[in-house]
C-alpha cells in the first residue's frame, strides 16, 4: 500500500509535466495510440471536493470496455458543464498496463468551493429572478470568479440599458476561489434623461435635420421618454458622419461630449462639429468597362461634374450601372471611389470590376422553407422562369415583392440568391429561401371625423389564406395548416359607429389559378344616417383586375345590392320621397387606372388617373361615369439641402355624370374635408325644402400647397383651393369657390393615414348650400398577430 501511494502521489505530480509534452487540447495521451485497448481502470486525481464516484458517474467510458477516443472527449465535456472545474482544469492520461491493456486517469483542476448564497445589495428596480438570469448564478453552484464578474458586468449594462448611466456595480465578494458567496453591491442611481441635444460648429446642416439622424432623443416635456444609454453615442456620430459625407463634406470630424446636472438625473449632449470642406467633383470616370460605350454609362449616371459631391447621389448611380448591365444578364461588380485632387475637389471613378460581356440565364429555381405556403405562391412574385435571361435586378424585386406579401417573418426576410449550376456555367440557379411567419391579424381601431362622427374598428384578417385547403386531421388545425398557404386574403370588418356602421367580408385572390389575372369578392351590409333619409344597403361585388404594366390596371366588376330608404320626413321633396323602399341594383362597370405616385401616402411626385363606366341595371336603369386625376409637381430647389423637406403642389380633378332617372341614393354629393372644404358633408349640391337632393353631374377640383414645418417631415402645413360644382343636370349653374389652410401631422402610432385639421371659408356659395369652417379627421389603429 505505500508504495501504491508512493505511485499515486507521483502521478499527481507528473501529469502536467506529460500536459505540457503531449500538448493536447482537453485530452492527453501516451505515445503509443491507445484506440480500442480494453480499459483496465478510471482512476482520478486532483480531485478533493468531489469524489472519483461523482466523475465516473458523469462520464459514459467504463473500465472493462474499449477505449474510444471520441466518447473521451464527450466525456471531458460533460465534466466541463457540471461547472465543478476551471475552464482548463480537465486533462486524460493514459498508461499501458503489462497486460497490453490501459489505465485512465482523469486530472482535474476543482472549483475550491461552492456558492453558498448569492447576495444584491441595493438592487430595488431589477427584480430578483431577473437578476438571477442575468448572471445565471444559483446557490450550490461552483466558485467561478470569472463567472462572477461576468455577471457583474450584465448587471452595469442591464442598468444602463434602463437609462441608469451613474450606475456602479460592485463584486464584493465572489473574486476569489475561496470564497463562499457572492455579493454585489449594488448603487443604482437615478434614471438618468436627456435634457437637450446641441450641435455646436455646423453651418452646412441644421440642428433640426442633424437631430433626425440620432438615435438619441431627448426627454418631452423633460418627464417622458428621452433615456440616455451611452452605448448611443458612437452610434449616433457615425451616422452623423454618414450625413455629412453625402453632404460632399468628406473630412467632416465630430466628437460628443456629455455634460451632466448637477444633480446627476439629466445629461446634455453636445456634438462638437469640425465640417471641414464641402467637396464639389472635378471628374467623373468609369473604367473597366468593355461590353458597353463609355459614353452610354455615363448617360445612365446623375453624378454632374462641377456640381457638389453627394455621396447618395454616387450610391445610385452605382445602382443605375449594375441595372444596367443586370438587365442585360450580366452581374457586374462596380465600386465607386474618389481621389482628392485638391482641396475641395474630388475626382469620382466608377470602376467595373468584371465586365465578362456574357449573358446568364435562369437555371433551376429552389424554394426553401415553405412548409405551409405554396410553391405557385412564390413563383407569382418571381417574373423569373428557367432559360430566360436572368435580368438580376428582378431578384431584389421579388424580394421586395415576397416581403410585402406580409406572410414571412422580416426579422429573417425572404432571400433571392444566385448558385452555381453543376453542369452549365451559363445558366444560374435561382435559390428562394423564405421562412413563414403568423399571418393572421386581429385589427382594432376607430375614427372619428367631421363627416361621419365616430366610428370603430374591428378586423381579422388572413393575409396566407387558402379556401380549398381543408383540414385533414386535428393537427392541421391545432398547428394552423387549415386555410392557409393559398396567398389569398380573408378580411371581416365590422366598422359600428355613430352615424355610419358598415360590415363586410372580403376575398382576395391576387392571382386566379396562377394567372396574371386577380379576383376579388366581398359581401356588405352598410347602414348610414343622412338628414334627408337613413339608409340600409347591403350586398356583393366580384371585381377581376390585370395588372398590364408596372403602372397600368384594368378591372371589371360586378355589383348586386338591395337598397333600402326609410325615415324620409314627410316634408321631404317628391324627388327623394320617390325613391323610398327597398330596391335591386345590378351594376356592370369598367375600369382603368394608372398610377406613377412615388408614395400613397405623402407623394411628392407623379400622378394617379382612374377612369369608369358602370350600368346599372334592376329597379332602375342608368348609366354612370366617373374620372379621376391627380398629379403631384415638388422641386429640389425648394427642398433641403439633403432632398428633404420638399414643397408639393398638387393638382386634382374629379368629373362624374350619371343619367337624369338615378335615385337618390346614387346622385352626387359633395361637401366635407374629403370633397369640399368650407361646407358641411353633403352641404354643396342642388337644395329642395332645405334637404340635399343630389346632382347627376358632378366637377370638383382642389389645388393644394404644402409645407414641411419640421425637421423630421412630421407636420405639414397646407393651402387650399377647393373648387367646383353639383348640379342636376350635365351643366354649370353655381361654381363653388372655397380657400383655406390646415395641419397634417404623421403620427406612426395612430396609423398609416395623417391627422388632418382644416380651416376653409367659401368665397363662392349656390343657393341652399350649407358652410362648414372646421373640418377635421383623426384615426387610431392597432394590431395583434395571431
Amino acid at each position: 500500500m505505500p508504495a501504491c501511494r508512493r505511485y499515486r502521489s507521483w502521478l499527481v505530480a507528473a501529469v502536467p509535466v506529460f500536459a505540457m509534452f503531449a500538448g493536447a487540447h482537453g485530452w492527453l495521451r501516451a505515445a503509443d495510440n491507445p484506440q480500442g485497448k480494453q480499459i483496465a481502470e478510471i482512476q482520478t486525481a486532483g480531485n478533493r471536493i468531489h469524489s472519483t464516484a461523482q466523475l465516473l458517474n458523469v462520464m459514459h467510458s467504463r473500465a472493462g470496455k474499449p477505449y474510444d477516443q471520441a466518447l473521451i472527449q464527450e466525456d471531458v465535456r460533460r465534466l466541463q458543464s457540471t461547472r465543478w472545474f476551471t475552464p482548463d482544469g480537465i486533462r486524460v492520461l493514459t498508461t499501458n498496463e503489462s497486460d497490453g491493456r490501459i489505465t485512465v486517469t482523469i486530472f482535474v483542476t476543482e472549483l475550491s468551493s461552492t456558492v453558498q448564497e448569492v447576495v444584491y445589495r441595493g438592487a430595488e428596480h431589477i427584480s430578483p429572478s431577473e437578476l438571477r438570469t442575468l448572471t445565471g448564478l444559483r446557490k450550490g453552484d461552483p466558485m467561478n470568479p470569472l463567472a462572477n464578474e461576468l455577471g457583474r458586468g450584465a448587471i452595469l449594462r442591464r442598468y444602463q440599458d434602463d437609462g441608469r448611466y451613474f450606475a456602479t456595480v460592485e463584486l464584493v465578494e465572489g473574486s476569489k476561489p475561496t470564497d463562499s458567496r457572492v455579493v454585489y453591491d449594488v448603487v443604482e442611481g437615478p434614471v438618468v434623461k436627456v435634457a437637450r441635444v446641441e450641435f455646436v460648429g455646423n453651418s452646412g446642416a441644421t440642428s433640426g435635420r442633424l437631430q433626425t439622424q440620432l438615435v438619441t432623443k431627448k426627454a418631452f416635456g423633460g418627464l417622458i421618454g428621452g433615456k440616455f444609454n451611452p452605448m448611443s453615442l458612437e452610434l449616433d456620430r457615425k451616422a452623423l458622419i454618414e450625413y455629412y459625407q453625402a453632404l460632399g463634406y468628406l473630412a467632416a470630424q465630430i466628437k460628443p461630449e456629455v455634460q451632466r446636472s448637477a444633480d446627476m438625473s439629466h445629461v446634455t449632449i453636445v456634438y462638437h462639429i469640425i465640417e471641414g470642406t464641402q467637396y464639389h467633383v472635378s471628374d467623373k470616370l468609369i473604367t473597366g468597362n468593355t461590353s458597353y460605350p463609355t459614353e452610354t454609362l455615363s448617360a445612365v449616371t446623375e453624378l454632374q461634374v462641377g456640381g457638389k459631391y453627394d455621396r447618395r447621389m454616387a450610391q445610385r448611380d452605382l445602382t443605375r450601372l449594375r441595372d444596367y448591365y443586370g438587365l442585360r444578364g450580366q452581374m457586374a461588380g462596380i465600386e465607386e471611389q474618389w481621389t482628392e485632387v485638391q482641396p475641395g475637389l474630388v475626382q469620382v471613378n466608377y470602376n467595373v470590376l468584371n465586365d465578362r460581356g456574357m449573358q446568364d440565364r435562369v437555371g433551376r429555381i429552389i424554394i426553401e422553407g415553405n412548409e405551409i405556403t405554396r410553391d405557385s405562391v412564390i413563383w407569382n412574385q418571381l417574373d423569373l422562369r428557367p432559360g430566360q435571361v436572368l435580368q438580376y435586378p428582378k431578384l431584389e424585386d421579388a424580394k421586395m415583392r415576397l416581403a410585402r406579401l406580409g406572410i414571412f417573418d422580416m426579422d429573417d426576410p425572404p432571400a433571392v440568391d444566385v448558385i452555381p449550376n453543376e453542369l452549365d456555367s451559363g445558366f444560374k440557379d435561382i435559390r428562394v429561401r423564405v421562412r413563414e411567419t403568423r399571418t393572421g391579424q386581429i385589427v382594432f381601431g376607430g375614427s372619428v371625423n367631421s363627416d361621419a362622427g365616430l366610428t370603430g374598428n374591428i378586423a381579422i384578417n388572413e393575409r396566407n389564406f387558402d379556401l380549398f385547403r381543408f383540414p385533414t386531421s386535428w393537427d392541421d388545425v391545432r398547428y394552423g395548416r387549415a386555410f392557409r398557404g393559398g396567398g389569398q386574403e380573408m378580411r371581416i370588418e365590422a366598422a359600428p359607429g355613430t352615424t355610419f356602421q358598415r360590415y363586410s367580408v372580403t376575398f382576395r385572390e391576387p392571382y386566379l389559378m396562377d394567372t396574371p389575372f386577380g379576383l376579388t369578392t366581398s359581401g356588405y351590409y352598410y347602414n348610414r344616417a343622412y338628414a334627408e333619409y337613413n339608409e340600409d344597403r347591403f350586398g356583393g361585388r366580384i371585381t377581376l383586375d390585370r395588372r398590364l404594366d408596372p403602372i397600368w390596371t384594368a378591372s371589371a366588376s360586378t355589383r348586386i345590392e338591395g337598397v333600402n330608404v326609410k325615415d324620409v320626413p314627410y316634408y321631404a321633396p317628391y324627388s327623394i320621397s320617390k325613391d323610398a323602399g327597398s330596391h335591386f341594383l345590378l351594376g356592370l362597370r369598367a375600369g382603368i387606372n394608372r398610377d406613377t405616385r412615388d408614395s400613397y401616402i405623402y407623394p411628392t411626385k407623379g400622378n394617379v388617373f382612374d377612369a369608369g363606366f358602370e350600368q346599372v341595371l334592376g329597379d332602375y336603369t342608368f348609366p354612370i361615369g366617373t374620372a379621376e386625376f391627380t398629379q403631384f409637381f415638388s422641386s429640389r430647389y425648394l427642398a433641403r439641402e439633403d432632398g428633404s423637406g420638399r414643397h408639393v403642389l398638387g393638382f386634382r380633378t374629379q368629373v362624374a355624370v350619371a343619367g337624369t332617372n338615378a335615385p337618390v341614393f346614387e346622385r352626387f354629393y359633395a361637401g366635407g374635408i374629403r370633397s369640399f372644404r368650407g361646407f358641411s358633408f353633403r352641404g354643396v349640391g342642388p337644395f329642395e325644402n332645405n334637404l340635399a337632393v343630389g346632382g347627376t353631374f358632378s366637377l370638383l377640383n382642389t389645388i393644394e400647397y404644402q409645407i414641411p414645418v419640421l425637421p423630421n417631415d412630421k407636420m405639414f402645413a397646407v393651402a387650399f383651393v377647393d373648387h367646383g360644382t353639383v348640379e342636376r343636370n350635365f351643366e354649370i349653374r353655381d361654381y363653388r369657390v372655397s380657400v383655406g389652410a390646415g395641419i397634417r401631422f404623421s403620427v406612426p402610432a395612430l396609423g398609416p393615414l395623417p391627422l388632418a385639421f382644416d380651416v376653409a371659408f367659401p368665397l363662392h356659395q349656390g343657393s341652399g348650400d350649407k358652410r362648414q369652417v372646421f373640418n377635421f379627421s383623426m384615426g387610431l389603429f392597432g394590431s395583434q398577430g395571431r
